[in-house]
């Protein structure tokens, strides 16, 4: 993982610190959030109903706000919601990217397969951070997956099969679309 440090993160923009917030330990990004707990409803017992073990983080800096309340247990949720908090910034805050002379992240290079292809899953840690990188590629290239998968060392087919690996991905691309 990459160190940043505050001061660095302090004079720039959220598009320009997402890279930074995606690499940071989930510590780092816990500080940089308001945690706020409260009682979720549904399965779990008497314990879920009468416990504040439901998480929802506020993170000051990008505005972006996540939950996690599937499990009776705090540490779960939380660490759900710092999952969500990352995906969501990779989703949602874009930055420029250079078609004629692309600079993607070495976790994109990393992850490439003997054959040329992009082997990660959402599991992987490295994952919120190539996904920006190829949305924020496939934005630059105004849609065209030829564009973007060129400027990525891709060929065409194998951005499309990372993008239909996660139904998220092609639920947020849907709703930009008809914005």
């Amino acid at each position: 993982m990459l160190t940043v440090t505050s001061g660095e993160l302090d004079s720039a923009k959220p598009a320009d610190r997402r890279d930074a917030w995606l690499r940071m330990d989930d510590a780092e990004l816990l500080r940089e959030c308001r945690e706020e707990r409260y009682r979720a409803s549904g399965p779990g017992g008497q314990r879920r109903n009468k416990v504040e073990t439901a998480v929802r983080l506020r993170h000051g800096p990008s505005g972006l706000v996540v939950q996690g309340e599937e499990s009776r247990y705090m540490e779960e949720n939380r660490s759900r919601a710092v999952r969500r908090l990352r995906e969501r910034m990779a989703l949602e805050i874009r930055r420029p990217f250079d078609l004629t002379s692309p600079r993607p992240a070495p976790e994109l290079a990393a992850q490439r397969s003997p054959d040329g292809g992009l082997g990660v899953n959402r599991n992987n840690v490295v994952y919120p951070v190539i996904l920006a990188v190829v949305l924020d590629a496939l934005d630059a290239a105004e849609g065209s997956y030829a564009r973007a998968a060129s400027a990525l060392g891709l060929t065409t087919s194998q951005l499309l099969k990372f993008l239909r690996s996660d139904p998220q991905i092609t639920r947020t691309r849907a709703n930009l679309s008809r914005k």
